[in-house]
């Protein structure tokens, strides 16, 4: 009898140890639209609030768990990931749920609500209600947790092009517009695809990574909408029917714009919205319907959270006269952040030891989106903007010596090669997550192991 007992608890051992191995996915969506009358995030000169809804705003909450950590990546419909206080408040409420890595990521449209940090009175109710939504969706997807597979793959979808045109003398003209679709460099087609599956191969979700700025509607518009990646996700689901969730994953499109930018209302809007997600969807399904997905024995997730010391880019007091200027009546909105030195939020994240996620609170060019992935010790490589914070756009050096907007405007704040450090940090954590980079030289190494 003893030694039966003994059997027992030895094979409940391993049965425990199989499953903390293996890898675990859970989901959530909740509607965050508010109601009518928010100022809205994205155009300064838009003044007038929303006035109604074209469609609604969601948050997505995909839960990873392996190897005792759990990643937590929120997907909201908005222009950007909240303010800090907000984000402090969806920290500790994925701390109690045991979450121990949380990306809170934004599409960027510039057809939602402005957020709390904007506001100088305060954090808004529609806000207050939306965190207290989204900590109740983070609680669901962990408590819906299941045994997963995940998988991968990339495709090509051209729906934009780089609005920075660099001319032959050197100077920098704006190309916001590009109806004729003429293509423009740089510029990154790359649809990257993270399929989770439950172990019956259906799907759970569907993380689809891209770079093109949510801008199809321009500043006549004043109803809420998540502008192309709201069509994107709904052709998505519609196509793998089911409880399948789709989430857009931002990109780095600080310098790239969808061909049809800023259309205005009469000119079909809606009409040009639809066709740009409806194209990007197309090949997210045909992507995701190529993957399979593989059972993973020895899952883990592994990541570096840190906080990059930057100086701000200009001087000070021309910084603050030059974003006045910029913003007009909006600028106390952001007065606040104007300070000489800021801390940025970077996060790198490796998944089954060959799947990588970088993650930075702003707006990157595509360049770094590129490099990224060229760099990377591994070949499944997501790169997220928007992620965590905002610290205004990310131009590359070359781009910052050119000038133009988002390269060396009043909407760049940081110290030119700021995007190419925070780069440089996420594949130096990879390569050290691989245990390929060491804290010995290996003098001391060698010595140690013999």
């Amino acid at each position: 009898m003893r030694l039966l007992c003994c059997f027992a608890a030895a094979m409940l051992a391993c049965s425990c140890l199989a499953r903390a191995s293996g890898l675990r996915a859970g989901i959530a969506k909740i509607e965050i639209t508010p109601k009518p009358g928010e100022q809205m995030w994205g155009y300064e000169s838009r003044t007038t609030p929303a006035t109604g809804t074209l469609d609604p705003l969601y948050a997505r909450v995909v839960i990873l768990d392996a190897n005792a950590k759990r990643l937590g990546l929120v997907a909201l419909d908005l222009g950007r990931a909240f303010g800090p206080a907000s984000l402090d408040q969806l920290r500790a409420a994925a701390a109690r749920h045991g979450i121990s890595c949380l990306l809170v990521a934004a599409s960027h449209t510039h057809s939602g609500p402005v957020v709390q940090d904007e506001y100088r009175q305060g954090t808004p109710a529609w806000e207050r209600a939306a965190l207290n939504g989204i900590e109740n969706a983070l609680q669901r997807a962990v408590s819906s947790l299941v045994d997963a597979r995940i998988g991968t793959g990339y495709g090509t979808a051209y729906i934009g092009h780089n609005r920075l045109r660099v001319n032959p003398d050197g100077t920098v003209s704006w190309f916001e517009v590009n109806q004729t679709q003429i293509p423009t460099a740089p510029f990154d087609p790359t649809v990257s695809i993270l399929r989770i599956d439950r172990t019956d191969g259906h799907p759970m979700a569907v993380l689809v990574n891209y770079a093109c700025h949510p801008v199809v509607f321009g500043p006549d518009n004043v109803q809420y909408s998540a502008d192309y990646p709201g069509v994107m996700t709904r052709v998505v689901e519609s196509a793998l029917g089911g409880d399948a969730l789709a989430v857009f994953l931002q990109g780095a499109p600080g310098d790239i714009n969808p061909y049809y930018a800023v259309t205005p209302l009469k000119q079909d809007a809606v009409g040009r919205r639809d066709w740009t997600g409806q194209k990007l969807g197309d090949e997210a399904i045909r992507v995701t319907r190529s993957i399979k997905a593989e059972p993973e024995p020895h899952a883990s997730i592994d990541f570096v959270e840190e906080k990059l010391p930057m100086h701000i880019r200009w001087d000070l007091e021309g910084f603050r006269l030059g974003l006045k200027r910029f913003l007009g009546d909006a600028y106390d909105q952001y007065a606040s952040r104007i300070t000489p030195n800021l801390d940025l939020p970077v996060s790198t994240v490796l998944i089954n030891r060959r799947i990588a996620l970088m993650a930075v609170p702003g707006e990157p060019f595509v360049d770094f989106q590129i490099s990224w992935r060229q760099r990377c010790a591994v070949a499944d490589a997501f790169f997220l903007g928007y992620t965590n914070g905002y610290f205004g756009y990310f131009p590359t050096i070359r781009m910052a010596s050119l000038g133009g907007y988002g390269a060396a405007s009043a909407s760049t704040w940081l110290e030119v090669g700021a995007g190419e450090r925070m780069v440089d940090r996420a594949v130096v954590h990879v390569y050290e997550m691989l245990g390929r980079l060491h804290s010995e030289p290996d003098e001391m190494r060698n010595k140690s192991s013999q």
